[in-house]
């Protein structure tokens, strides 16, 4: 009579070992002694009661977080509001047809006082304007856009504020971009040096 070959099914296989792995631990368990089952479960409360800790904290802290910066978001956008009327200042100033005149004064006093509002408001809000002029260049609060030749400055100080920055409380809203000084070179001392003297010679002539 031929030997019959046997094959487990591979899903029956798994399912036992499962079966098997379970009664191994619950085997450990009943072996475990009154004591020792009291320091498991004590370290399985501690884990459990730690774990619960860290979440409570996590919800704190996103909670506090969107209380102080829940106008975040919105006080960035709002920004754009500022940037286009000083755009809007600066192009009416421009505007050949309307320098010197009275209708120009009105709109300019009406767009300053809008102005000093917005800022206003912002600071109520503890968004405050990053002071930038003449400061050391701080990478935390501006951006250097280009460099200025300037020997009457340290290098790297601020000489020019291309677009206004913001903090809300701690954080920064948008950085200041800015222009820094460097030192001229050696080639442009020269000539400026011989500007000088040409400029000097005219003036005894």
């Amino acid at each position: 009579m031929e030997k019959e070959n046997i094959n487990k099914d591979p899903n029956l296989k798994e399912e036992e070992e499962f079966i098997n792995k379970d009664k191994n631990e619950e085997r450990e368990k009943t072996e475990l002694s009154p004591d020792e089952k009291i320091i498991e479960l004590e370290d399985k409360l501690t884990r459990t009661f730690a774990e619960m800790e860290n979440q409570r904290r996590r919800f704190e802290k996103e909670k506090d977080d969107a209380f102080e910066y829940g106008g975040f978001a919105f006080a960035k956008e709002a920004l754009n509001i500022l940037d286009n009327l000083e755009r809007s200042k600066v192009s009416l100033e421009n505007d050949e047809n309307l320098k010197n005149s009275k209708e120009l004064t009105k709109v300019m006093e009406h767009l300053n006082i809008i102005s000093s509002d917005m800022i206003s408001i912002f600071k109520k809000n503890n968004i405050d304007e990053i002071k930038s002029i003449d400061k050391k260049l701080d990478p935390n609060l501006h951006q250097a856009m280009m460099e200025v030749e300037d020997d009457s400055k340290e290098p790297g100080t601020i000489i020019q504020e291309i677009q206004r920055g913001f903090t809300m409380k701690d954080r920064l809203l948008r950085p200041s971009l800015v222009a820094v000084s460097k030192k001229k070179s050696e080639k442009k001392v020269d000539e400026d040096e011989k500007s000088e003297e040409n400029k000097e010679k005219e003036g005894e002539n």
